[in-house]
């Protein structure tokens, strides 16, 4: 017996045609799209995420972008529960909910049975570390960070004063580092789903970043980063996404504006090159080369739908 997915989920690196292609498959197939990226959550940060326009949407109802201000804090167990919900909703509006985005981790917490740490939690714990944090400075609580859990340090910078105490929390509660915390989860999967990735020859991939930084500086990506700036949002969540962060250090003089664009340039395609290691080593894909365009894209989508395993459904 064959059916539908119940959830479908377009992946790829940044610039490779998600958003293109969930608007096209959404029109196919009746469907909705919900975004998977973790910073377009944002209000404000628009031309550098390259956030979908009214326009781009073409009719189709679009999901969880710019539903947080930029100075709160949106955890992955945040996006998780979110998305969940609204999958729920579309669903029961007999609709199939399209996941569009490039964050992997994000995607992968929703699709599969993906555990976070929210138990491991003690608030005479957390304020013994808050009171440390205020009285001792993040520098020495980051090299706390670093000797017990260097692979967390890797990842939290010592300004996200929120990550670097919930870090240590997890550690002084549970005995264990996040990644050991969370190293069984995340590998069954809570719907019948197809995930769809985008794939391209690096060197074009990497030509179609170039330019599109040198579009959005066009657009005005330095006018919204420098906005971003002056409201003070600065050191934060949402404004560690390429683009700002660079743009904030020529705000602060430590960078030519010339060499801000090139470094967003750079860090941008090494993002890319993380992103496929990810998607190629954590989730199972079926992969599209962009050459075939979208249409053709969608055709094969629709071939690979119409084919799906009912006994693949979960309950």
């Amino acid at each position: 017996m064959k059916s539908s997915p119940e959830v479908i989920a377009i992946v790829g690196p940044t610039a490779s045609g998600k958003t293109a292609l969930s608007v096209a498959l959404a029109k196919a197939i009746d469907g909705e799209v919900i975004n998977g990226d973790a910073m377009q959550v944002y209000k404000k940060l628009d031309i550098g995420t390259a956030k979908i326009t009214i326009e781009e949407m073409d009719g189709v109802p679009h999901h969880l972008f710019d539903i947080k201000e930029p100075d709160v804090p949106f955890s992955v167990a945040d996006y998780q529960t979110a998305v969940r919900q609204c999958i729920k909703e579309i669903q029961e509006r007999g609709k199939t909910p399209i996941i569009a985005g490039g964050t992997g981790l994000y995607v992968q917490s929703v699709l599969y049975d993906f555990r976070f740490t929210e138990e491991a939690a003690d608030l005479v714990v957390r304020e013994r570390l808050e009171r440390e944090l205020a009285e001792k400075g993040a520098a020495y609580l980051y090299e706390k960070l670093v000797e017990l859990d260097p692979k967390s340090a890797e990842k939290i910078h010592p300004n996200n004063h929120r990550r670097l105490v919930r870090a240590l929390e997890i550690i002084k509660v549970t005995g264990k580092t996040k990644d050991d915390h969370e190293e069984n989860a995340g590998h069954a999967p809570l719907y019948n789903h197809l995930l769809v990735g985008l794939d391209m020859e690096r060197e074009v991939l990497y030509d179609r970043i170039n330019l599109r930084v040198d579009l959005m500086m066009e657009k005005g990506l330095l006018a919204e980063a420098t906005s971003l700036w002056e409201e003070g949002i600065r050191d934060m969540q949402s404004v560690q996404a390429i683009g700002y962060k660079e743009l904030h250090q020529y705000i602060e003089g430590k960078l030519l504006l010339e060499e801000a664009v090139e470094l967003i340039q750079k860090n941008t395609r090494n993002y890319a090159k993380r992103q496929m290691t990810y998607f190629r080593n954590k989730l199972d894909v079926a992969w599209f080369d962009t050459q075939l365009g979208t249409a053709e894209i969608v055709k094969r989508i629709l071939a690979i739908m119409k084919d799906f395993d009912h006994s693949k459904r979960i309950r």
